[in-house]
């Protein structure tokens, strides 16, 4: 019984998934908000379409896929019968379900990421990637991938052991300190594989820098990033703690905007800060973390659950796999909280553009960002509620229409 309601649960997770991914497909039809008429003419926009269903019917695919490698390796014990190859030692037990979870993943992953960059990227022209700088850059996912599974999956196996069912705040604390620390080390990783040239001094270095200075924050460098070496969009973002900042833009960025609109891109990344939507932000994470880990406590407190799958103990590799399966359950909840929190962060950040006089700029901003990022005008309600961590474009350029309205 317990085994058959875990595969009930994982069915639900994945068919959630794929459910999501269709209604975003079916939403491809939608009419063209009145606001955006201007984005894709009608050539772009037929691509866009093109585009769209393309990427949609693969995420399908892939989930499908992933969905019936999942259920097999469940129904038939696979796990416990790949770890029974090897020595009876605990940790070896331990990494012996990881490899076998991280391999499959990996190889599902890496084909989904080839056709996604190199085939469908490709065709509409936004891929800039080389087979050499796509299969490094794969190698370094799943060296990071294994190295993370495999600290989560002992530092689950060592909470438990030594703390009980006080692993739950140890676990979430220790996670959320984790995280922060990723946060502290992207720039660091970004660097990896990426070259950064200081942003040559003009008009543009000068706004960005007279921007930051007016709020009291220092600015350690602004950087120019060759993203182009890998794809055509457009994408910027601020790294740093505290009032120290270092600017990155993707060339892309600088050779497809004008000055105005890369400050007002950066009004709104200020507007975060000063709104303190990033500590908000991590408040809400640790509501999220805390149900990460009663759900790891679960995983791992019902040896039952295990021996069901044909562990003759406790398997913390494979109570690292039944943790993804509940989270695919209790997670989407959390993230409804989230989302909603996030979209009116962006709100409010938009609205600090508008403040800084860069109300107009943003609006062009947006929707070339939307144009060259191939963004989707019309989603559906139902995807925004459930997976938008930002509010649909047309909603975003009347609430800054009706900002500057207010200023007049």
């Amino acid at each position: 019984m317990t085994k058959w309601l875990i595969i009930l649960v994982s069915l639900i997770g994945g068919l959630y998934g794929i459910i999501l991914n269709i209604v975003q497909h079916r939403s491809a039809s939608n009419p063209t908000p009145e606001n955006l008429t201007d984005v894709y003419d009608a050539e772009t926009y037929i691509k866009w379409k093109k585009y769209s269903a393309e990427h949609s019917r693969l995420s399908i695919v892939s989930s499908i896929i992933t969905g019936i490698i999942m259920l097999a390796l469940l129904i038939t014990d696979a796990y416990a019968a790949f770890a029974s190859l090897f020595p009876s030692d605990e940790i070896v037990q331990i990494l012996a379900v990881l490899l076998l979870e991280i391999a499959i993943s990996t190889v599902v992953g890496t084909v989904e990421s080839y056709v996604s960059n190199m085939v469908i990227e490709q065709k509409y022209g936004f891929n800039k990637t080389t087979i050499k700088t796509f299969v490094a850059d794969r190698i370094r996912s799943l060296i990071l991938n294994l190295v993370l599974s495999i600290a989560l999956a002992y530092a689950v196996y060592g909470f438990y052991s030594l703390a009980g069912v006080w692993m739950i705040p140890i676990f979430a604390g220790a996670v959320f300190l984790f995280s922060l620390l990723i946060s502290f080390l992207y720039p660091i990783f970004s660097r990896i594989g990426n070259k950064f040239v200081p942003l040559e001094e003009g008009e543009l270095r000068e706004s960005l820098m007279s921007l930051l200075l007016k709020h009291g924050y220092r600015v350690k460098a602004i950087e120019v990033m060759d993203a182009s070496r890998r794809t055509t969009k457009l994408n910027a973002y601020f790294t740093g703690f505290g009032k120290m900042k270092t600017i990155v833009l993707y060339d892309n960025l600088v050779n497809a905007m004008s000055a105005d609109e890369i400050c007002a891109v950066f009004a709104h990344e200020l507007g975060h800060g000063l709104n303190k939507d990033v500590p908000k932000r991590q408040a809400l994470n640790v509501g999220n973390m805390l149900l990460m880990g009663a759900v790891a406590y679960l995983a791992v407190s019902m040896p039952e659950m295990h021996a069901a799958f044909g562990f003759e103990t406790i398997n913390y590799g494979f109570a690292y796999l039944l943790m993804g399966i509940g989270l695919g359950i209790v997670q989407p909840f959390m993230g409804i909280i989230m989302n909603a929190s996030s979209r009116a962060a962006e709100y409010r950040a938009d609205r600090q553009a508008v403040a800084e006089g860069y109300g107009p700029a943003m609006i062009t901003a947006l929707k070339k960002l939307a144009r060259e990022n191939f963004a989707h005008l019309a989603p559906s309600k139902i995807n925004v509620v459930l997976e938008y961590s930002h509010p649909p474009l047309a909603d975003r350029i009347s609430a800054v229409e009706k900002e500057i309205k207010k200023l007049k």
